[in-house]
């Protein structure tokens, strides 16, 4: 155990051009992953505000996830909020330390554990607090942003960059297609090999959307955030099934990919156990490629808390599930056949 903790602290350390890597390897094969070249159904968990956990709670944190069947998780390199800012670029998307280090250190301990790492990048101004919401204003600090990651991550091959998340809802977090298309396309010339996707918000996908994100922009794979309410779970087998008809129709098939489903805390819908695991079996059975455990901060509650992966400063992620989320935890790989 101890030899883990220095391994963990050494990675943290490393220059962005350290050339240690571990064997971990995302792929895609027509409409899956795949890991070491072989189909995998990613089953992951949000982890926001990853980078601002100390390293002992990341540990035992990756260790809980790994025991319960988890293999990805999705860490924002721009987060922010509250009283905090864990961001890994800053606003002109330059290196922003100790917080790259810190994503390095994550993403190198997962390519060691055999697990997939979503590094998300969202635009948006900062807030009146001065805590950024999203950190990156513009084009060219998205630009930026995305040269500080792939360069600085480029040895590990268990990560994949969300350029955008949910890009299309029109607030500061709206990145248009001409510009996903331009920052796409830098993501290849950086590094060719690297999967690419952008989320959507809030909505089941259109036909405009796919051959946008296919066939304008050319995303490796399409994460849809689906509608969050009490119906949403028994839809997504069919609505899963719907969006891969649609790219057959329009000639590009790609994983569908559930990065943000519903979770507790957000609206008036309390989703129980039965709710995330009923979506998460549509998702299976629907032909999805993966789909993950979202959590975070209680509305309406003393300073939003629990917070769950959205501060993890002072408590580690799986020491704030509550007892349905834990439920969750405990059966969500049980469910993982149709």
């Amino acid at each position: 155990m101890r030899i883990c903790r220095l391994l963990f602290v050494l990675f943290a350390v490393l220059p962005s051009s350290s050339p240690l890597r571990g064997g971990t390897t995302l792929g895609i094969e027509g409409t899956r992953f795949t890991l070491g070249g072989k189909p995998v159904f990613l089953l992951g968990i949000s982890y926001y505000g990853g980078l601002g956990a100390p390293q002992d709670f990341v540990r035992r944190d990756l260790d809980d996830m790994q025991r319960q069947g988890f293999n990805w998780l999705r860490v924002w390199a721009t987060w922010g909020q509250s009283d905090q800012d864990v961001s890994a670029v800053d606003a002109e998307g330059q290196p922003r330390e100790p917080f790259l280090g810190r994503l390095q250190g994550l993403v190198a301990e997962c390519d060691r554990r055999g697990l997939v790492v979503d590094v998300t990048l969202t635009r948006g101004a900062q807030s009146l607090t001065g805590v950024p919401r999203g950190r990156l204003p513009d084009l060219a600090a998205h630009q930026q942003a995305v040269t500080t990651l792939v360069e600085g991550l480029r040895a590990h091959r268990n990560w994949y960059l969300d350029l955008g998340n949910e890009r299309d809802v029109r607030d500061g977090r709206y990145v248009s297609i001409a510009e996903l298309k331009t920052l796409r396309e830098q993501v290849r010339r950086l590094d060719p090999q690297r999967l690419v996707t952008a989320s959507f918000g809030g909505h089941d996908l259109g036909e405009s959307d796919v051959r946008e994100s296919l066939m304008t922009a050319s995303l490796d794979f399409l994460c849809p955030h689906r509608p969050r309410n009490a119906k949403s779970p028994e839809q997504t087998e069919s609505r899963t099934r719907e969006l891969l008809a649609m790219m057959h129709e329009i000639g590009r098939v790609v994983p569908v990919h559930y990065q943000e489903p519903f979770r507790r805390g957000y609206t008036p819908w309390e989703p129980v156990a039965a709710d995330f695991l009923a979506d998460l079996r549509g998702a299976v059975a629907g032909g999805a490629a993966g789909w993950c455990f979202h959590n975070g901060s209680q509305r309406g509650t003393p300073e939003n808390r629990p917070q769950r992966s959205f501060d993890l400063r002072e408590q580690r992620l799986f020491a704030q599930l509550d007892a349905e989320e834990r439920i969750v935890a405990e059966k969500a790989a049980l469910n993982l056949r149709p």
